[in-house]
């Protein structure tokens, strides 16, 4: 048997030449129909979809990029600036995967340029502080650490770019992966004469980015487009967050522009960019004169200090000296509109330039930024547990709620204006004999219901109100229903963001203890907490005789192009309060009699009431807080103020020679009698 192994060797090689050139044959086979196949498909490209593909190949993008308006200003009601916008140049930065070294590198090397290039060398920013506005994946000391935005949020390092940084930058721009130079609209607030501190600050707010903003709860800020796609916000543009920058936001805004151009697939331009310009936004007048305001808030300041002297009498005005904050609203009676309002200690808003606040400022102006005069707003202490013992922007009312407990006694038909109280100092109730006393324990012996205004009686108010309106199975929700008609415990309408409605506390009293023991010390003044703003209301309530008026902040909204886009009309009455005539004049006489420390060579008659409220705070302890009301004059009242002082001591000494300055102000500059008298 033979195989393979026995053939002829001469054999087995050509066998394996002719197999090996078959296959070579097959290969260079195959190679041929796929360069075949190949250039069947270059010739189909070339001349069946050639005019395709060019197409798409000159086919251009087209691009849009939103232009952000420029904020309309916040005047006074003659005009002049209180807040107003200037475009500037600002540097931006959005996240990038850069190292810790590169990233330190590039923050360094900026503090560098700033100093360099910066109008203000000695006051610019640090490398450390460059890190911090950066935000990003690493510290300045090169650790790893969370962003507090979202990585495609840019974030501001530096407004109002010198001319000498902006070509540093256009120059070196490869050498700083991430930061570039945007054109925006920067918030100005107007300060006082003194430069640290702006105009009415806490009403006019403050702006913040959108992309912060919108994180808040309960803001149409949460709503990132508007239906109108022309009002769609920007992440990095400042939005109102507060006050009238807040409630007007719509207004002061304005509308988007469009800058629109095309680009081919390499990103070049390929026509010329169309531009339509962003619409200005709005100007706002507010009801409030400068210069009213600025002298409410230099007389809170200047009287404040004036209290801490030592040589004071402790009886009088040294019972103030405690007091490190005040607050006034000065309101016209017959149109609503609030001329001043003040909340102090006050700051420089300036400080939010940018949409953005510094760790520093912000430690240090927290408790400022809240408007005391609507809403509760702590003291400035460094340490929490000394705040705590002092009281803050929502205090007892005290005898100013006496004007109203009568009206409510009379009204109730709980006394008549002819009856008599016999005032012996003291009032006892319930059945542990608890004892209410007047300021300084005084007796005033037989007094009727205008009497009683006059001397400020506690015990007047306890035995022929309290005590009496208590007897009646609902009471407590009689009282309840008068105080809202007058505007405390409820809102004042004026549509200023995070009004407080008041503290009632006269609920809690009843639930706890009893419905008498909740009457007796409501009826004159200790039962519940309402803000400046509602005692403002209230005044003027009283001044109108019973048509609560709401409070009004925007004289008018007009636009760029001068046409009114909304007009004050006039009053709006939220309510009218049905007291008869008789009555009117009893609180009407009361008032024209009580003691007001100030006004002694007032030029007018003055219609008014002081307060002094007794708080226990943190610790047990009992402060004083200075409150008035008053409107004037009183024949025909033209204005109605209110202030409040913590821990101010008697109203009559610590409020009212402050509502005196106001008066005193608004008549110089508008005039009590419609003429000024300046």
């Amino acid at each position: 048997m033979s195989g393979p192994a026995n053939q002829d060797p001469q054999k087995l090689q050509i066998i394996k030449k002719r197999s090996f050139a078959f296959r070579l044959n097959i290969f260079f086979f195959l190679t041929f129909i796929l360069f075949s196949v190949l250039i069947v498909r270059l010739a189909f490209l070339q001349l069946v979809e050639g005019e395709s593909y060019a197409a798409k190949e000159m086919q251009n993008e087209l691009k849009t990029n939103t232009i952000p308006p420029i904020r309309g200003n916040i005047l006074d009601r003659e005009g002049r600036p209180i807040a107003y916008s200037t475009s500037t140049q600002t540097l931006y930065y959005r996240l990038n995967n850069e190292s810790p070294e590169k990233l330190i590198s590039m923050a360094e090397k900026l503090a560098e340029v700033f100093r360099t290039y910066g109008e203000d060398p000695e006051e610019q920013l640090t490398a450390e502080e460059i890190m911090e506005r950066m935000d990003a994946w690493y510290g300045y000391d090169g650790k790893r650490r969370e962003p507090h935005n979202y990585s495609w949020v840019p974030r501001r390092i530096k407004t109002d770019l010198s001319d000498g940084e902006i070509a540093y930058f256009v120059e070196h721009r490869d050498e700083f992966p991430g930061f570039e130079i945007m054109e925006e609209s920067i918030r100005n607030y107007v300060l006082e004469d003194d430069g640290e501190t702006g105009i009415a600050v806490q009403l006019v707010g403050y702006l913040r980015q959108f992309s912060t903003a919108s994180n808040l709860p309960d803001s149409y800020l949460n709503i990132y487009k508007d239906p109108d796609l022309t009002y769609e916000y920007l992440p990095n543009e400042n939005v109102g967050l507060d006050g009238i920058e807040f409630a007007y936001q719509k207004h002061l805004r304005g509308k988007n522009g469009y800058r629109t151009y095309t680009v081919d697939s390499q990103g070049n331009i390929t026509s010329e960019v169309t531009v339509q310009a962003p619409t200005k936004g709005s100007d706002v007048y507010l009801t409030i004169d400068i210069d009213v305001q600025l002298a409410a808030e230099q007389a809170i300041e200047d009287h404040i200090a004036f209290m801490k002297q030592p040589d004071l009498n402790p009886r009088t005005y040294g019972k103030g000296a405690q007091a490190t904050t005040g607050y006034a609203v000065a309101m016209e009676v017959d149109t609503g509109k609030v001329v001043a309002m003040v909340s102090y200690p006050d700051y420089d808003p300036n400080i939010w330039r940018g949409g953005w606040i510094s760790t520093e400022n912000y430690e240090k102006y927290q408790y400022f930024f809240k408007n005391g005069t609507i809403r509760e707003s702590y003291p400035n202490y460094e340490d929490d547990e000394e705040r705590k013992k002092h009281p803050t922007s929502l205090v007892y009312l005290g005898s100013t709620i006496k004007p109203l407990s009568v009206l409510i006694g009379l009204q109730e038909g709980l006394f008549t204006p002819n009856e008599y109280y016999y005032d012996t100092g003291e009032y006892y109730f319930g059945r542990d004999r608890t004892r209410i006393t007047n300021s300084n324990r005084a007796r005033y012996g037989r007094i009727n219901a205008e009497d009683a205004i006059r001397v400020s009686s506690n015990t007047f108010m306890s035995a022929m109100i309290g005590e009496r309106l208590a007897k009646r199975e609902d009471g407590l929700e009689i009282w309840d229903h008068w105080m809202a008609q007058f505007g405390l415990g409820v809102s004042t309408g004026s549509g200023l963001p995070n009004e407080n409605p008041g503290v009632k506390d006269y609920y809690h009293e009843a639930k706890n203890a009893s419905t008498l023991s909740a009457l007796v010390r409501a009826s004159w003044g200790q039962q519940a907490k309402y803000t400046t703003m509602q005692l403002a209301q209230y005044v003027t309530t009283l001044a109108t005789r019973g048509q609560r008026v709401k409070p009004q902040f925007v004289e008018k909204v007009v636009a760029p192009d001068g046409s009114i886009v909304e007009q004050f009309e006039g009053p709006e009455i939220l309510n009218v309060v049905d007291v008869k005539d008789e009555y009117w004049d009893i609180v009407h006489r009361g008032m024209l009699r009580v003691f007001t420390t100030g006004f002694e060579d007032f030029p007018y008659e003055v219609a008014a009431k002081t307060g002094t409220s007794q708080q226990q705070v943190y610790g047990g302890e009992i402060v004083d807080n200075a409150v008035f009301i008053a409107y004037a004059p009183a024949d025909q009242p033209k204005l109605a103020v209110a202030v409040v002082v913590p821990e101010g001591g008697y109203g009559a000494y610590g409020a009212a020679p402050i509502a005196r300055a106001i008066f005193d102000a608004y008549d110089q500059k508008i005039g009590l009698r419609s003429e000024p008298t300046e």
